[in-house]
């Protein structure tokens, strides 16, 4: 009997993936049904359709029933599931842009029956302008508001999960695609001087009457986890920051980086080919940055990340100014997503005391 041979890069996303997956909103059994059913990654963005398409049939469901709530849990899951169909998929633009726009399709439907609801923004940015959701806790008039940046490969549609451990604590959320990120990714490529995003968004901010512009903590995930602190380093306006996983030189683990992760990085930093992209994460590096940061800092490092060494992660706590607190979870890998239990509460309980909650 002739055993058909699994793609390698569906079987290392079965092995690694996992965590991050079902800690962000993917039901286990999908996650499981999906790696097991694809066996080569052309396979990947329309096998989670097919499973993103259930829920988001669901959720129409429930919302023709009167059931919002469950329309806006069905229709989240279904945006999760888009958004992981084409996270890496940039090898078939056509195919990945479709499913990314299924993503922003549920998660928008979703928000205004979220608890607590949500709020589609457009944020100008120079020629052009970010998506974002921003969602505030219930009763409270102007909540502090934690700034969320976002990753390589992440979207605003992957970030309900952690949205909540900030908004159950009395903080508001603003979670933006960035350049190179999300909506933001066809048309602004990924933009390493991160500190110019940032203040188009607290620029922004300042506008709100309904969040305190002047509480405001900034968060980042993966490749975010550099943009977080770049911003800090440089904008006066942030009170406190998380970083999560991120690289400290980012041209030090590049020739290391997992081949879908690389690919998807030339893609989204428009380059013409690796090479040109290397010119692009040269440029990506807290060195001589980092001393600036002298806002209470909390930093994350998976020591079994595979993705960004964790030593990248200790030299920022070792060389911002201001107040450090590093977790270093030993058996964690990238993002510490297989043990989230050991930073996501105590991260937020963090930067909750910081902002004055």
């Amino acid at each position: 009997m002739i055993m058909s041979k699994i793609d390698p890069r569906v079987e290392a996303a079965r092995i690694h993936w996992s965590g991050r997956f079902v800690t962000n909103g993917v039901p286990l059994s999908v996650f499981q049904d999906v790696t097991e059913t694809v066996k080569h990654w052309d396979q990947w963005c329309s096998t989670w359709s097919e499973k993103a398409k259930i829920f988001e049939d669901l959720g129409h469901q429930a919302k023709d029933q009167g059931y919002s709530l469950s329309a806006a849990q069905h229709l989240t899951t279904a945006a999760v599931c888009y958004h992981f169909g084409k996270f890496l998929f940039v090898q078939d633009p056509e195919q990945m842009k479709k499913a990314h726009e299924r993503a922003v399709e549920c998660r928008n439907l979703a928000l205004p029956f979220l608890d607590p609801p949500g709020e589609r923004v457009n944020i100008p940015h120079g020629e052009h302008s970010f998506y974002g959701n921003l969602r505030k806790p219930a009763g409270i008039k102007k909540p502090p508001v934690i700034l969320m940046t976002l990753g390589l490969d992440s979207a605003k549609e992957e970030m309900d999960t952690n949205e909540k451990i900030f908004l159950e604590r009395g903080m508001a959320t603003l979670v933006f695609d960035g350049p190179g990120q999300g909506e933001s990714e066809y048309e602004q490529p990924i933009c390493p001087e991160y500190e110019v995003p940032v203040k188009s968004v607290m620029d922004w901010l300042e506008e709100r009457n309904d969040v305190d512009s002047d509480r405001v903590g900034i968060w980042g995930v993966s490749l975010g986890g550099y943009y977080a602190p770049r911003a800090a380093a440089f904008e006066e306006r942030i009170k406190a920051c998380i970083s999560l996983t991120g690289p400290f030189k980012l041209i030090e683990c590049f020739n290391e980086l997992p081949g879908l992760t690389k690919t998807a990085f030339i893609h989204r930093s428009h380059s013409s080919d690796e090479e040109h992209a290397k010119e692009v994460a040269v440029r990506m590096s807290l060195e001589d940055v980092a001393e600036k940061i002298t806002c209470p800092l909390y930093v994350v490092a998976g020591k079994l990340d595979r993705v960004i060494p964790y030593q990248q992660a200790l030299k920022l706590s070792q060389t911002a100014s201001g107040e450090v607190v590093l977790n270093l979870v030993e058996d964690g890998g990238h993002v510490a997503n297989n043990r989230a239990y050991k930073y996501r509460t105590q991260s937020a309980d963090w930067i909750a005391s910081r902002l004055g909650v």
